[in-house]
């Protein structure tokens, strides 16, 4: 008799985001995606963080004053969009814990991407958030906020 309490699709890819927003080294926030095909083939991951080649210890994580993190760091979305290195994104899903910016949203919208779902939406109220959701209604992407009977899934690296 096979097991029953096996995680669904969604929280595994879910899973995926947040594991991959722990490779992010900001201070304050860490978000992370996964793009994954209609087969439920990942395709792509991302984290926010510094560009290629751009060193983390060479650049500013400050959130305020003269010289901050926001005009360096890549967002999580837009870095998954970008490794996956021109695979066909058409209809694919995003899964993401933070509620796409505006700029994000272009690059979801120009990638062909259809679906977004999203774990929390911490700014909901503010400009680039409610831009964002206009765009992604307009172009007709699926937007969800993500749901699951688990609060927690255990990663054990000492079985």
């Amino acid at each position: 008799m096979k097991r029953n309490d096996y995680i669904t699709w969604d929280e595994y890819f879910m899973g995926v985001a947040l594991l991959a927003a722990k490779r992010s080294k900001d201070p304050n926030t860490q978000v992370g995606a996964c793009i994954v095909d209609s087969n439920n083939i990942i395709l792509s991951t991302g984290y926010n963080g510094f560009p290629y080649g751009c060193s983390d210890d060479d650049f500013p994580w400050e959130r305020e004053g003269e010289d901050t993190k926001y005009n360096y760091v890549v967002h999580a979305e837009l870095n998954a969009i970008l490794n996956a290195r021109g695979k066909d994104l058409k209809g694919a899903k995003l899964y993401v814990d933070l509620f796409p910016c505006n700029e994000c949203a272009k690059a979801i919208i120009q990638s062909g991407i259809g679906e977004v779902v999203y774990l929390y939406d911490k700014y909901a109220d503010s400009k680039e958030t409610l831009a964002s959701k206009r765009m992604l209604a307009s172009a007709n992407i699926k937007c969800r906020k993500f749901k699951s009977e688990k609060d927690e899934i255990v990663l054990d690296f000492d079985r």
